[in-house]
């Protein structure tokens, strides 16, 4: 019988304050410090608020006010049974914004949450500031990348992106998410990220609190349901008028970085996403990095945004 530990262990101490907001008719749990521009985290699959705990003193140092959210069925947030589309998940953080009281957002955002990013600029351009895209890709790039590689059986992003597939069936996988004390999360960390940060005692550190949170009562389930929307979507006529609302440029300048050794979302695919950029300069793409820049390499991830959003 697995271990389901109350959400509030998400709530590590550090130089940040907890606490509860309400936004799109949910509550989000945030951890923030610093005063300043806004600059908004939004984590990945499998993660947490706390994916993000390098930059958040470091920009508040540097006169920001950086604020990383659980999102919507994560961690210490609400994990209600339904609204884990892209349009509900880009009101929450639109709503979030202005829960904050901040009239605009520098969003940065790993994986997921880094299309959630690209996506809030797409529908709710006047609360973007800037976009920074870590380890992910714009949800078309993606889209169009995985279609293409479909027919190739040993690589592409299809193959990257193969639990995407598997993620669709009913209750195993969820199973199989928080089995062994959600071993799975350190089987897919240990699958997507560099083999330099592999070999660290930070990799080590790192994997027991994003397993930890992964056996939250509800979590699982709520991660998969973003997986499930985004395939299921494809044959709707919701994923049609999402593919027409987020097909044009984005406003916002925006940032990539991503490491050469990401087998999740290939580099590829995420240069593909340049166009549908506004501003922007070239992804920056690092080697010897995998899936978590931000993780893996976080004193370089800190410069390069503080470059941009000043």
């Amino acid at each position: 019988m697995e271990l389901t530990p109350d959400p509030s262990i998400v709530r590590a101490d550090g130089p940040w304050t907890h606490r509860d907001v309400s936004a799109n008719g949910i509550r989000l749990h945030v951890a923030e410090c610093g005063e300043g521009p806004l600059v908004l985290f939004l984590h990945g699959f499998a993660e947490y608020w706390w994916a993000w705990h390098h930059q958040l003193p470091a920009l508040a140092e540097a006169g920001f006010r950086a604020v990383a959210v659980d999102l919507r069925g994560y961690g210490d947030s609400d994990k209600p049974p339904r609204g884990y589309d892209a349009w509900t998940l880009a009101g929450d953080v639109g709503g979030l914004i202005k829960a904050l009281g901040a009239r605009q957002a520098h969003l940065v955002g790993h994986a997921w949450g880094g299309m959630l990013a690209w996506t809030v600029a797409a529908l709710h351009p006047r609360l973007v500031a800037t976009v920074t895209s870590v380890g992910g890709a714009h949800p078309l790039a993606l889209k169009s990348a995985v279609k293409r590689s479909a027919w190739r059986v040993s690589r592409g992003q299809a193959r990257a992106t193969g639990h995407l597939f598997r993620f669709q069936v009913p209750m195993a996988p969820e199973k199989w998410l928080v089995r062994d004390g959600a071993a799975a999360v350190e089987t897919l960390f240990s699958a997507w990220s560099g083999e330099r940060w592999r070999s660290t005692r930070e990799f080590t550190e790192a994997l027991p609190a994003f397993r930890q949170a992964m056996l939250v009562p509800g979590v699982a389930h709520s991660a998969l349901e973003y997986y499930r929307w985004a395939f299921r979507a494809q044959f709707r006529g919701d994923g049609r008028r999402f593919t027409e609302a987020v097909g044009r440029r984005v406003s916002a300048p925006v940032l990539q970085l991503h490491g050469t050794e990401d087998t999740c979302i290939l580099a590829d695919t995420a240069r593909a996403s340049v166009h549908w950029a506004g501003p922007h300069g070239e992804p920056r793409i690092w080697p010897d990095i995998g899936h978590f820049p931000h993780l893996e390499a976080p004193d370089r991830v800190t410069e390069s945004l503080l470059d941009f959003v000043r």
